[in-house]
């Protein structure tokens, strides 16, 4: 028995399908069934059935995939640990990030080039999405580390976080808009077309819970996935741009006049989440740390934005 096959088949028993485990492993697909079929003939008993549109699991294959991921667990604790005493990092450690983050205050880029210099050996994949579906692929293992706006959900018990911003959230109109205030309440949005990030967004998911609390379901006119567009939009004068808090220069500089939102005021957080549901890998727990040191914990500061934020991201 090597380990390769236990992989391989736990691997089609999460996956439920031949051709997503052989994309997931970078294998080919008959190469993956002819590995599997090899192990089943070493067991002596069929571990997956393959009568249906998606591969299930035989009763053997549900008593042996408890016992096969656990023994790729120790296998990897072991690899683990023999690095850790040696000081050698190696692996692999996926990186996810909210579109438009990595400006100059959140320099990852730089984080993970200077990580990458003192751990060659360990390969770094970087991907941006929405903070919906990066929340989705940690629980999913799909990735190690994720920047995600906070929606103001509970976050699933197995994951840690570390906000690295709080800005308030705000409405945005033209500059020679006179039917507002300096203030709006949320209800005053009831009627209003709002342009607003798209849906999976943490500041979305603030907004739209703030209006469901409320008793109303905001009307998104327009969704854009970069504040700047949403602010010309609103200059444009076709509809309140709900974005992170603006300086006076920038809103001017983009011809918008801000709004504070009240009763109540809504809040958006950039936070880094990782797994600590299970053991962490040494490289993830080091470039994890770096990052950390890096961004800073801005949890209790109560931080109004800064300009690269406002501009350039609201995920």
């Amino acid at each position: 028995m090597e380990l390769r096959h236990l992989r391989y088949f736990v691997a089609v028993a999460e996956e439920a399908n031949f051709t997503r485990a052989a994309a997931r492993l970078h294998l080919a697909q008959p190469g993956l069934s002819a590995q599997i079929r090899q192990f089943e003939r070493e067991l002596g008993q069929p571990l997956l059935d393959r009568g249906g549109r998606t591969v299930t699991l035989t009763e053997v294959g549900a008593a042996v995939l408890p016992h096969a991921k656990a023994a790729l667990a120790a296998a990897q604790r072991i690899a683990d640990t023999v690095d850790e005493f040696t000081g050698l990092l190696r692996g692999h450690v996926r990186v996810g990030l909210i579109s438009g983050a990595a400006t100059e205050e959140f320099d990852v880029a730089a984080v993970l080039a200077d990580f990458h210099d003192d751990h060659p050996r360990v390969a770094i994949s970087l991907t941006e999405d929405t903070s919906e579906r990066m929340l989705a692929a940690l629980g999913r293992g799909e990735l190690d580390i994720a920047l995600v706006g906070l929606t103001g959900a509970d976050l699933d018990p197995g994951l840690g976080k570390q906000v690295v911003l709080d800005t308030a959230v705000v409405a945005a109109v033209a500059a020679g808009d006179r039917e507002h205030g300096a203030t709006i309440p949320l209800a005053a949005l009831r009627d209003q077309p709002v342009i607003c990030l798209p849906s999976g967004t943490g500041l979305r998911g603030v907004f739209e819970r703030a209006c469901a609390a409320a008793g109303f379901q905001p009307l998104v006119a327009f969704e854009a996935a970069a504040p700047p567009l949403l602010l010309r939009l609103a200059a444009r004068g076709l509809g309140v741009a709900v974005v992170p808090a603006l300086t006076a220069a920038e809103a001017a500089a983009h011809g918008v006049r801000t709004l504070r939102i009240v009763e109540p005021e809504l809040r958006g957080q950039l936070a880094l989440v990782w797994r600590t549901d299970h053991p962490v890998a040494p490289a993830t727990k080091v470039l994890l740390g770096q990052l950390r040191i890096a961004l800073g914990d801005r949890s209790g500061a109560g931080r109004q934005s800064r300009p690269e934020y406002s501009n350039n991201t609201g995920e």
